[in-house]
């Protein structure tokens, strides 16, 4: 557990390859907006280092990495009361996740199912970055001493190895360095799936645009997509278990209940019996009144990227603030002459 010692920080960050998604904004963004009203100091990344492990062309980079701070931003990250940076601005971030990949070990990096999802049975020729990023990963979180993460379950793991990182660092240099950081998973938000086909997440790397929601999307976008996802025949049930195999029905609803704010009961209480017919259109009324001034608001932002980069270099400056002095410390206690 984390010891009293230790600021309550909050650290989290996306990779910024291109597309954000609904998927990101209910499962991931729309927490942190909310995390930074609580008490948490809050840093919210975009992990450009991580971005490189597989191939990225240099101008898609660069563009992608202002429109997630955009999307950041225009979701209700306020730059007053979190810090947001891109990666590669902290050096800091690098320097701890060399020092982290000398502390793990490579058995641990080996069970990482993200890395054999990745990699499939190309091991021998994906980047050597992309097998040892956890330890990187480790870094961004500890290089804050950050106690507490926003996570889904599909990063739990990298949690855990980061849990394991500290824990061998502080045995073996005999400290209580670091923090055990601990996972914050979100009960119903919110894993959005495709609105193709319900059993599959959402994802901006489906061949259809009709599957996923961009948050680029303009109101009209908005609404045909929702009157076009997929359903099944029957009426709305008035009981989430009535939900239970019928994954494009169950997608709706819960993307319906994380914009209203309420829990699926609560919504299915409203809308139970109802056809998809009638249902559909006060969901696109509801996901275009919440969705479209963030895609709005992401459009201007892109139009000045010189307020991004200087929000950005804002940030960096805020987060070496916090990262120098612990990263100056573990050199210290790893034996480096300074």
């Amino acid at each position: 557990m984390t010891t009293p010692a230790f600021t309550p920080r909050v650290f989290s960050g996306i990779q910024p390859s291109g597309g954000l998604t609904l998927g990101n904004y209910l499962g991931a963004i729309k927490r942190f907006v909310q995390m930074q009203d609580e008490a948490y100091e809050t840093i919210y990344c975009m992990v450009d280092l991580h971005a490189i492990t597989v191939w990225q062309d240099p101008a898609d980079l660069a563009r992608n990495t202002r429109e997630l701070a955009a999307g950041f931003i225009a979701s209700g990250i306020s730059p007053e009361k979190s810090i947001l940076i891109n990666q590669s601005q902290v050096p800091e971030h690098a320097q701890l996740g060399w020092i982290f990949s000398c502390v793990a070990r490579m058995g641990w990096m080996q069970r990482m199912t993200q890395f054999k999802d990745k990699a499939g049975k190309n091991t021998q020729n994906v980047s050597l970055g992309l097998f040892g990023y956890p330890a990187l990963m480790a870094a961004d979180i500890l290089i804050y001493h950050a106690t507490h993460v926003p996570v889904g379950e599909d990063q739990k793991q990298h949690l855990e190895l980061t849990r394991d990182i500290a824990t061998k660092f502080n045995h073996d240099y005999g400290v209580d360095f670091f923090p055990l950081t601990e996972p914050v998973i979100e009960g119903a938000a919110t894993r959005v799936m495709s609105l193709r086909d319900g059993s599959k997440k959402m994802s901006k790397s489906d061949p259809s645009d009709a599957s996923r929601i961009n948050m680029t999307d303009d109101a009209d976008t908005i609404a045909k997509k929702i009157r076009k996802a997929k359903t099944d025949p029957d009426a709305l049930p008035s009981e989430a278990a009535g939900l239970a195999d019928r994954p494009e029905a169950r997608n709706l609803i819960n993307i319906y209940a994380a914009l209203a704010e309420q829990t699926v009961d609560e919504v299915l209480a409203d809308v139970g019996g109802q056809q998809f017919g009638s249902f559909k259109p006060q969901l696109a009324e509801l996901a275009v009144e919440k969705l479209s001034p963030i895609s709005t608001e992401m459009a201007r932002l892109m139009a000045d990227p010189g307020e991004i980069d200087r929000i950005l270099s804002d940030g960096a400056e805020q987060a070496r603030a916090i990262a120098a002095p612990i990263l100056a410390r573990t050199y210290e206690i790893v034996g480096m002459v300074r």
